[in-house]
């Protein structure tokens, strides 16, 4: 099972993922990154901080970059 790491990049801050998790696919990446995000932005909500800013950069362990998640992409204000 591939590993995919969860990096953050806040403005010029980037975050590194050092352990990564196994999962199945790119699909399966994409939604855990969603869900991590979701928790991210209710916990800066709750604590009155910017709740927008930052991203998911899902890299595979040769480095590969999967796919980038907004962290206010994983919330709908309608």
């Amino acid at each position: 099972m591939p590993k995919y790491f969860f990096h953050v990049r806040r403005n010029d801050v980037f975050e590194e993922d050092p352990e990564g998790i196994d999962l199945a696919s790119p699909e399966l990446a994409c939604e855990e990154a969603t869900a991590a995000a979701r928790e991210i932005v209710a916990e800066r909500i709750r604590t009155g901080d910017p709740a927008n800013g930052g991203a998911f950069e899902i890299m595979t362990e040769d480095g590969s970059l999967v796919a980038t998640v907004p962290f206010r992409s994983a919330i709908h204000l309608e």
